[in-house]
C-alpha cells in the first residue's frame, strides 16, 4: 500500500491505496464521487475526465498514486453554493446532453478549453472535445453549449444560432 495525500473538490484526503489504483475508481470506490463515469478504461471515450492540476486527464489512464500531493477537481466540485456554472447552465438550456453519460467529461474538456480560449470558434470547439466520444448525440448541441457558454452573458438563456455552429 502507498499513502497518498489529494485535494479532491476541495477536500483533502489521505489514504492508503494499492500502487495499481486507477484515480477514477479511487474517485468513484473510495470517495464515492460517482459523478465521474468510467465508459471504456482504456482513455478512448473521455467520459471520465477531471482537472488535475490544472489540467484536464482521464481519470482512467492515471494513477492514484499519480495524484498524491495534487488537486483533483471533478464535474461535482464545480458548482458552488448549488449554482451550476454558466457551463454546466448552458448545457441544461442547449440541451447538450441525452443519456448524459460523456456529459462530465464533455463539460470538464469544455472547461479546460474556455479557461485557454474564452471565445473558441466552432471548430475549436469540436478540436477540444476530440477526444470525448458521445454516443447519443450528434455534437450539435454540445457545440451550441460551448460556444453559449463563451458568450459574454453566458447563462442567460440565450440560443445560439445554427450558422454560429457551422
Amino acid at each position: 500500500m502507498t499513502h497518498i495525500k489529494v485535494t479532491v473538490d476541495g477536500t483533502t484526503y489521505e489514504d492508503d491505496v494499492e500502487p495499481r489504483l486507477l484515480l477514477a475508481h479511487y474517485l468513484r470506490d473510495r470517495l464515492g464521487l460517482t459523478g465521474t463515469p468510467i465508459g471504456c478504461d482504456t482513455s478512448n471515450c473521455g467520459a471520465c475526465t477531471v482537472d488535475l492540476d490544472g489540467a484536464t486527464a482521464k481519470s482512467c489512464s492515471v494513477l492514484a498514486v499519480q495524484a498524491d500531493g495534487g488537486e483533483v477537481t471533478t464535474v461535482q466540485g464545480l458548482a458552488r453554493d448549488g449554482e451550476w456554472t454558466p457551463l454546466q447552465r448552458a448545457f441544461h438550456e442547449q440541451h447538450g446532453l441525452q443519456c448524459g453519460y460523456c456529459t462530465p467529461g464533455m463539460i470538464m474538456a469544455a472547461r479546460d478549453l474556455l479557461r485557454e480560449n474564452p471565445h473558441p470558434t466552432s471548430e475549436e470547439v469540436r478540436q477540444a472535445l476530440e477526444g470525448n466520444l458521445c454516443r447519443c448525440t450528434g455534437y450539435q448541441n454540445i457545440v451550441r453549449a460551448v460556444l453559449a457558454a463563451s458568450a459574454p452573458q453566458a447563462g442567460s438563456g440565450q440560443q445560439v444560432t445554427e450558422e454560429a455552429t457551422a
